[in-house]
């Protein structure tokens, strides 16, 4: 006798990612908001090499492009954009905003995505975990997960970023906001998992001899992994927004190091005077959340349909 078994399709396979082409090529929301991911990413990445371009370094003062009898407002228009400082420069100190964006960037996305990373993976752990072997496991991390929850996330890592002194501040930034949002993949991922656990595929793996280990890699991984992208796209931009208001309320990144949100925090200040130190780092941070966002809203209905739309 034969064994035939019927495999669905999976999320997240062949036939999806032909989908994600397809939806490519006809929004053009789709299209400007990889483009303007990877020009972020890119900047992250290669943050010394593109801010050396504007021959300026983030930490260099230039007193020359300030105005000392106008209390250090810069000298030109537009918060002294010129053909040296393309994007103008910071009051009193004259640094170059657009090697201090540059670098922004690469602190707050890097921030972003090491505790994205963290989480998917932690996440995605504990929810095959529990969703797979069940019983004690299942309430012990389910269990866990309630509890991460039920903490006020923000006023927590606040007081945690407050009371932390001699410290890699960006590693700790990283290790707390990655602490609190791991239970929120590890819930979806459990119901995946406790979908695809008796399919006929995975029964058919256990009754031909496979351990539990090869139908998580081979069977279940595979099949959480559509939802798990479009989960994680779509965390990002809160990722990012985490970091920026961290560092808005000066519990993050702090000086000389700079980040977006720090320095939308010190633009406050001269928001009606120099509204292009208060302009520049917004946008940037804007426009990051909304490609993100944007981004992952279509990967959602994609990879996940199902939990795409109701």
């Amino acid at each position: 006798m034969t064994l035939t078994t019927t495999f669905p399709p999976v999320s997240g396979g062949s036939g999806a990612w032909h989908s994600v082409r397809a939806e490519l090529h006809r929004r053009t929301s789709l299209k400007a908001s990889l483009a303007v991911v990877a020009f972020f990413a890119l900047m992250t990445v290669a943050a010394p090499l593109i801010s050396a371009l504007g021959g300026w370094g983030p930490e260099e003062f230039d007193k020359s492009a300030v105005d000392p009898y106008l209390g250090g407002l810069p000298i030109g228009p537009l918060g002294g954009v010129s053909a040296e400082h393309w994007l103008g420069v910071e009051p009193i100190t004259g640094r170059d905003l657009f090697a201090r964006v540059v670098h922004g960037a690469q602190v707050s996305l890097l921030i972003a995505f090491a505790a994205t990373a963290i989480v998917v993976v932690a996440g995605v752990a504990a929810g095959v975990a529990a969703g797979y072997f069940g019983g004690r496991t299942d309430t012990v991390l389910s269990r866990l997960m309630d509890l991460t929850m039920s903490f006020p996330s923000l006023i927590f890592m606040i007081a945690m970023m407050s009371v932390a002194r001699d410290v890699n501040r960006t590693l700790l930034m990283i290790l707390v906001i990655g602490l609190f949002g791991w239970p929120g993949v590890a819930r979806v991922v459990r119901g995946q998992t406790l979908s695809l656990k008796h399919r006929e595929y995975v029964d058919a793996a256990r009754v031909g001899g496979s351990g539990p280990w090869r139908i998580l890699a081979r069977d279940i991984l595979p099949g959480v992994a559509g939802p798990v992208i479009a989960y994680t796209t779509l965390m990002i931009p809160g990722m990012i927004a985490t970091e920026a208001a961290l560092s808005y309320l000066g519990v993050g990144v702090r000086p000389p190091t700079p980040s977006w949100g720090q320095m939308i925090a010190e633009s406050v200040a001269y928001y009606d005077t120099d509204p292009m130190y208060f302009l520049v780092p917004s946008v940037c941070l804007f426009l990051t959340v909304l490609a993100f966002t944007l981004l992952g809203d279509a990967l959602r209905d994609i990879l996940d349909p199902r939990g795409g739309r109701s």
